[in-house]
């Protein structure tokens, strides 16, 4: 029988007593099969490089023969800078060593030398981090070393030799969970090799065969798992097949004061014939900043009232919640649809009374905050969850809110456009639905990048939005100032904009106000009884305010790429041309690369494939709370053809009568097992 790699504790793994055992563990690592899980996010190239072919702050390591003697200068009583002149490839070059000064007798002239720095072309200066006497003790000259994330008082040295003794005691013991067909069809190594070249790669060919082979691996069994509980689960009949009342929900929709898209008739076409299903409705609602969710998830909610059911609404902050709510009001009133309101800032008494309204089910839909996941809220009959702006409720949270029922269906939605493939990733076992087009009459927000120095011509664009009876944003990244960090504080940018503007109303919205001073000065904003608000992020999500035409956002370079963009979608609401104005300093690089996407385009997708290529997937989602798998060896931005490859091939498995059966196959369903799969609980 195979020895179970992850049930042998790690301590078997010879040199790891002591202290090290607590240590691994706070990396997550209490197992033998943990611990060679536990992979590289990078490797030290010590290849001798040539000089002609380095550029300019490349880390290099050259060998050479010492040509001088070294020149020691003091800073005090340890601190010191040395250099010596080296012969690299007959080429003179300086060696900068710092705090280095005890290897001065060492430096003899004419002895060989290798050396690892950072080289600096203008100077010919290489600036040292390592130091090798050839032929003195062991070298790793031309070898490539693994570098881990470590914490505490583990060293890089310490994690190489354990990773080498584990590999010595336990490398063959490690199992194929790959099928033969799929090795084959890609030509893939086998997983026990793999796993030591990924740890230990001779070269770089080596380490990139390795990486494809254990990326394909990752990214396939996260798609099997997914595949299969959708094989497993879809006809299910554990949800509640709603009696949906079409004729009613086409009335409704003809009411509406607006036409659906085309985009939002077919999305609705599919969430109403989910919820007729006699399974768990889970879907994803995609769409970019004013696409026209609100009145889609509207709709969605008013066919399962019709059919006896409640729906529930969580959003992630109180504004946004009370701003469904009034919009819920307006479309539901005509038809005696009760809605009500659940967020932290009720009175207790306020609280009491709607607590047991919804659990007699005299309230119809529910919108709030995450105050409806708390223990004491029931529900009479819940058959709708739906979660906007999903990614800033953690997994807990959504699945929370979801046993509040007897298996509701699910919509989640979200304004951060998510590219294809990572849809496909983070939300494997849902349906997608996307919202392409605006509706009809928006015009696109035209995008300026300035820098500091022109300010005042940014104050005289606001005088004359302003002064043509539109209003204006002005966004700043932190509440009060800060020593740590010189950008625009909310407090201050409100004072100046007061003394600029005394004509009219400047507003000030910050995260630190009441929920009734935060909803009295929306109020405010919204009626035009102030002009500019001046505002932290906290009106990032949701707010709308037609008749706010511009958008002005200091420090723009601070902000990520979506959060620009969703800041942005804020104005052109309306029927008058909006404008979006960043301020940014010019020489932050990242932040250029920012301002050149948002003012090439307004395509919320084309914003969300930006922004994972400059912050990857985990900045993108904002939380590891998010959902979003953590894989330790595969990038979702750069190896979205392998995620396409593995879904399709897992699919393929899925669907053979064998994938259940076949000896062959028995490592991959010990695999689903071990994941949960056959109990049917809901993946978060």
């Amino acid at each position: 029988m195979a020895i179970d790699l992850y049930a042998l504790p790690v301590t078997q793994v010879s040199g790891v007593k002591g202290k090290k055992p607590e240590e691994l563990l706070a990396l997550g690592i209490t197992s033998v099969g943990q611990l060679l899980d536990y992979y590289p996010f990078r490797y030290e190239d010590y290849t001798l490089r040539d000089l002609t072919q380095v550029k300019d702050g490349d880390k290099i390591t050259v060998q050479g023969t010492i040509a001088g003697v070294p020149q020691v200068q003091m800073y005090g009583r340890t601190k010191s800078r040395m250099t010596c002149k080296i012969v690299v490839d007959s080429l003179f070059i300086t060696a900068v060593w710092f705090n280095r000064h005890f290897l001065r007798d060492k430096l003899t002239a004419g002895a060989e030398i290798v050396l690892t720095g950072k080289w600096d072309q203008k100077r010919l200066h290489l600036t040292i981090s390592e130091t090798e006497f050839p032929g003195q003790g062991k070298s790793q000259t031309g070898t490539l070393q693994p570098v881990y994330s470590i914490t505490g008082a583990l060293t890089q040295k310490w994690m190489r030799q354990t990773m080498k003794q584990a590999l010595l005691q336990f490398g063959e013991l490690i199992p194929e969970v790959l099928p033969a067909e799929l090795l084959t069809r890609y030509d893939l190594l086998p997983r026990k090799k793999a796993m030591a070249l990924l740890h230990a790669p001779g070269s770089l060919e080596q380490g990139q065969q390795a990486r494809r082979r254990m990326v394909y691996e990752e990214l396939f069994l996260f798609q099997l798992k997914m595949q299969a509980y959708r094989a497993l689960n879809h006809d299910r009949a554990d949800g509640v097949a709603h009696p949906v009342d079409l004729p009613a929900v086409r009335a409704f929709v003809r009411a509406l004061p607006f036409t659906l898209t085309a985009s939002q008739k077919q999305v609705l076409a599919e969430i109403l014939h989910d919820l007729q299903q006699p399974h768990c409705m889970n879907r994803l609602l995609q769409g970019d900043v004013g696409a026209g969710k609100t009145v889609v998830a509207a709709s969605a909610l008013f066919a399962v009232v019709k059919s006896g059911y409640q729906g529930a609404l969580m959003v992630p902050t109180e504004i946004l919640a009370e701003q469904h709510k009034r919009s819920l009001d307006r479309l539901f009133e005509p038809y005696g649809i009760q809605t009500a309101l659940l967020t932290g800032s009720l009175t207790d008494r306020q609280r009491r009374d709607l607590l047991a309204s919804l659990q007699m089910g005299l309230i119809d839909v529910v919108v709030g905050t995450h105050a409806l996941i708390q223990e004491d809220v029931y529900f009479r009959q819940l058959g709708l969850v739906v979660t906007d702006e999903q990614h800033r409720f953690g997994v807990n949270q959504r699945s929370i809110l979801r046993r509040k029922g007897m298996n509701p269906d699910v919509l989640t939605m979200t304004a951060t456009p998510i590219p294809r493939t990572l849809a496909i990733t983070a939300f494997g076992d849902m349906d997608v639905s996307t919202l392409r087009e605006l509706p009809k009459g928006r015009k696109p927000i035209q995008t300026y990048a300035v820098t500091p120095a022109m300010l005042e011509r940014v104050l005289g664009f606001i005088r004359r939005e302003v002064s043509a009876g539109r209003q204006a944003y002005v966004i700043c990244p932190l509440i009060e100032e800060s020593e740590k960090l010189d950008v625009q504080n909310a407090i201050d940018v409100h004072a100046q904009l007061q003394f600029a503007f005394p004509e009219y109303r400047v507003g000030l919205l910050h995260g630190r106000m009441t929920a009734s001073e935060k909803d009295e000065i929306m109020r405010q904003f919204s009626s035009n009884e102030v002009q500019v608000l001046v505002s932290t992020t906290v009106i990032e999500v949701g707010v709308d305010v037609p008749n706010s035409t511009l958008m002005v956002v200091y420090d723009a370079d601070r902000f990520g790429l979506s959060q620009l963009h969703q800041l942005r979608g804020r104005v052109g609401r309306g029927e008058h041309q909006s404008y979006c104005i960043l301020i940014a300093d010019p020489k932050n690089e990242v932040g250029k690369e920012r301002m050149k996407a948002m003012t090439d385009t307004n395509d919320g997708f084309e914003i969300a494939r930006r922004d994972l290529e400059l912050r990857g997937p985990g900045d993108f989602f904002g939380t590891k709370q998010s959902g979003l798998p953590e894989f330790r060896v595969a990038d979702m931005v750069t190896d979205f053809e392998t995620m396409e490859q593995a879904r399709d091939d897992a699919a393929e498995l899925v669907r053979r009568p064998d994938f259940w059966t076949g000896a062959s196959y028995a490592s991959l369903r010990q695999f689903l097992q071990r994941e949960n799969i056959f109990t049917g609980d809901l993946l978060d």
